[in-house]
């Protein structure tokens, strides 16, 4: 080899050899699309102190959340209280978001993943009702496929920034929580009519019943019975004891007709307790595993007794909420509440126990009638 042909091979292997390292180089600054982005915040600047508002809206439906002096609040539900650990639990999800995953999306693809006329789109909102910040949510993000994928929590959802359409991310939530139903959202707890001294059924058709005791440890009996009919003592006490603590499937807004509930002609139970307050629960017609109703607290309590004071105390702190259910037409489960919607038949004790119960008591009167005497002779 001579000098000039060892001359050119060095000038092409430098040659080359630097194109290689450019290209390398270049490669290793072009980093794959969304990289930048990992592990950052999604929403970037939102804060829980700004937030005054939150509005989610799906295909069919809005619900609107507001912050209030006493809490938070559904506006599209007559500012029924919202459970404000939801609340707190999505504001803090909400803000925590991290990208996982980030990808250029088409309209095809928004479409497949939900992110586009169907998707829920939430928008935190500012004291002044701007936009603070906003987010489509679409559907949900599996690692492996599922069984059911409706009926799986996911392990996170796939999401769009509404200023950024064109990229979509993949989050580690599946923001189940991110729901227009007000069932999703109401503070649940109901009413507690407690220490019953008598309760009341009037049908909407067909005759009712009234069973009252004279005190807390006393039977159960039919009040104003011209018959020697007797109250089942287990079925009076399920029935009064149903309504010691109802809580609440739902609330319907200001456009619910007492026509279409079963309200306008509904059937009412009326318990009186030992407190002195009467709870009046009206009961309208069946919507699945609920039933429609209203209910109204009247009177002052007045506890009686050793435990008069810390009662008084419980039903001064509860009595304002139960009181403003009477605003609202609510939905109750029916397991909650059936025992109490029974007809009389059904809580009258059977005339064969009745009389087999005769006999033991006449049996324990002669034993106590002998012991008295053997006690006397003594």
């Amino acid at each position: 080899m001579n000098a000039r042909v060892a001359a050119v091979l060095v000038a092409l292997l430098v040659l080359f050899g630097g194109g290689a390292l450019y290209y390398f180089q270049q490669a290793r600054t072009q980093k794959p699309a969304g990289v930048a982005a990992l592990g950052k915040p999604l929403l970037k600047g939102l804060k829980v102190a700004d937030i005054a508002s939150i509005q989610i809206r799906e295909p069919q439906e809005t619900l609107t959340l507001e912050r209030k002096d006493a809490g938070w609040t559904i506006a599209e539900r007559a500012g029924f209280p919202a459970d404000l650990e939801r609340v707190r639990e999505f504001l803090v999800k909400a803000i925590e978001l991290k990208v996982g995953q980030a990808e250029p999306i088409g309209p095809a693809d928004r479409k497949r993943l939900k992110l586009d006329d169907s998707a829920t789109r939430v928008e935190f909102r500012g004291a002044d009702t701007k936009p603070l910040a906003g987010l489509l949510v679409g559907r949900k993000y599996f690692k492996g496929e599922p069984e059911n994928p409706d009926k799986a929590i996911g392990d996170g959802r796939f999401v769009l920034l509404p200023a950024e359409e064109k990229t979509v991310y993949i989050v580690s939530d599946p923001l189940a929580q991110a729901s227009a139903k007000s069932a999703d959202w109401i503070l649940r707890t109901g009413f507690s009519a407690e220490k019953v001294q008598s309760l009341e059924y009037v049908p909407a058709k067909g005759d009712g019943w009234k069973i009252e005791r004279a005190n807390e440890d006393a039977d159960w009996a039919f009040a104003g019975a011209k018959t020697a009919d007797k109250v089942e003592a287990t079925k009076g006490n399920s029935a009064a004891y149903s309504l010691a603590s109802v809580d609440l499937a739902d609330v319907l807004g200001k456009d619910a007709k007492p026509e279409e509930t079963g309200l306008a002609a509904p059937s009412v139970l009326k318990a009186h307790t030992f407190d002195g307050l009467t709870y009046t629960l009206r009961v309208g017609s069946l919507k699945g595993e609920n039933y429609y109703a209203n209910v109204a607290v009247a009177g002052e309590s007045k506890p009686q007794g050793k435990d008069a004071e810390e009662r008084a105390k419980k039903l001064a702190e509860r009595l304002p909420r139960e009181r403003s259910l009477a605003a609202y037409t609510v939905l109750v489960p029916k397991s909650r509440i059936e025992d109490a919607l029974k007809p009389r038949a059904e809580l009258t004790a059977r005339k064969e126990e009745a009389k087999d119960e005769a006999p033991k008591k006449d049996a324990a009167k002669k034993d106590s009638a002998k012991k008295d005497a053997k006690a006397k002779k003594k």
